[in-house]
């Protein structure tokens, strides 16, 4: 441990760079943490997310499952959920006066339902532990400080060791200010200024594009059914060879929903790439195979002959939507059971279970600000969060090439980077 009072500055007043800043401060209380937002109010993402209620983080509790909702991130996140995972979020908050519950998909809020119980739990303990917030205080430049080795006789390994001791860091702040620290937390979210500092300090950065959206499609089939949902759907992108399962719901602009917002996060880079321009494909019944359903349809035209196919849906989907997809294969509203030929009967199962849709743009998921691209994980120590470009320099939350489906998963990582980055920042080398 230094003799000196040791420095440690915190940019960005989210989750991430809240829980570094409170970690740092309890296992080095004789340093002075100083954390930075550049916003007139810290934890504003906290603040909104979950329509208000805030999902914290998702029961799951097993570091090899949860990493399975990380399109980017997960392998390097397994060490890490050894540390510090779900289990550890609940039980910090609820030392601190917190109770989380659990919802049927898994995902945690406060028992409150309200955002306000985390984004004033955060700010009280940190003030409670002697973590200095500065609000409205831009950052507009870091560099990083160096010992002058000029005219020292050292050898490259010396050079090396005294460069790593003696490295700092002056931050510059928009009203001009300068402030000096030991140790940095870049903790800014996917920040365009973040990453040009970040690269100017030796690292290397994928590009940031949106993740966890929806999908603007505009087909006869799905107009004027805004508002109904389907509980369980598979679509399927077949450029990009990827699928998932799960709730859909249609909108007024295409489709959103679980399985929506989960293939875009899984296909971000496909879908920017191919600037959200792709065919998609939907089974409405992914629960029937093609044969059991052709059985139960011609069940249907056998036993109810002179019912009209329109108005009699014989499957677990939304009438509405039935009588849309009936009317794309050609069934007009008065044809009857008894009427439904082969040729027809093939077409309605393949609209069924293949149905092609073609995807025009992106929408916007409004609970969730999350991109994929970041820090590159290779260039960071994950039992540290440390740089292994600039030593000295930590890095927590979204800032990172990390990002996870919805759910609380994206709270997550960042409670776990920051958590782990502040309990290392202060170590002595």
């Amino acid at each position: 441990m230094f003799d000196k009072l040791l420095q440690i500055i915190v940019i960005g007043g989210g989750a991430a760079g809240f829980f570094g800043a409170i970690a740092a401060a309890q296992t080095y209380p004789k340093s002075r943490i100083i954390l930075l937002e550049a916003g007139l109010e810290p934890l504003a993402k906290v603040r909104i997310s979950g329509g208000g209620r805030c999902n914290v983080t998702h029961a799951c509790f097993d570091p090899g499952i949860l990493v399975q909702n990380y399109p980017r991130g997960g392998k390097a996140l397994r060490g890490a959920f050894a540390r510090f995972q779900p289990r550890d979020t609940v039980e910090w908050f609820a030392n601190y006066g917190v109770q989380l519950k659990t919802e049927a998909d898994g995902r945690m809020f406060p028992t409150t339902d309200d955002s306000a119980t985390i984004v004033n739990c955060l700010i009280r303990v940190a003030k409670e532990v002697g973590v200095e917030l500065r609000t409205r205080e831009a950052v507009v430049s870091i560099n990083k400080l160096n010992a002058d080795l000029s005219a020292a006789k050292l050898s490259k390994n010396e050079v090396k060791i005294a460069d790593k001791l003696s490295t700092g860091f002056e931050i510059e702040l928009k009203s001009g200010e300068k402030l000096k620290s030991d140790r940095l937390l870049l903790a800014t979210g996917s920040n365009p200024a973040a990453f040009k500092w970040a690269k100017e300090l030796g690292h290397s950065i994928a590009p940031p594009v949106p993740s966890l959206f929806t999908f603007n499609i505009s087909d006869p089939r799905l107009q004027n059914l805004a508002g109904i949902s389907v509980s369980n759907v598979r679509i399927q992108l077949p450029s990009a060879k990827l699928e998932q399962s799960g709730p859909i719901l249609i909108t007024h602009w295409g489709l959103s929903g679980p399985a929506v917002l989960k293939l875009s996060a899984w296909s971000a880079r496909f879908l920017n790439e191919c600037r959200y321009q792709t065919g998609l494909l939907i089974n409405w019944l992914p629960q029937y195979n093609q044969e059991v359903l052709r059985q139960q349809l011609q069940a249907v035209k056998s036993q109810l002959p002179k019912r009209a196919i329109a108005t009699s849906c014989p499957l677990p989907i939304p009438h509405r939507l039935w009588e849309h997809l009936t009317v794309a294969v050609g069934i007009d509203s008065e044809k009857r059971w008894s009427e439904l030929s082969n040729k027809i009967l093939n077409q309605l199962i393949q609209e069924l279970t293949q149905g092609e849709y073609q995807v025009k743009g992106k929408g916007a998921f409004k609970e969730e600000f999350v991109t994929c691209g970041g820090i590159n994980l290779k260039e960071i120590d994950f039992k540290t969060m440390e740089s292994r470009c600039c030593p000295h320099l930590y890095f927590a939350g979204e800032i990172l090439d990390i990002d996870g489906v919805t759910g609380g998963f994206n709270f997550q990582s960042a409670w776990t980077t920051g958590w782990l980055a502040g309990q290392a920042i202060g170590k002595s080398i």
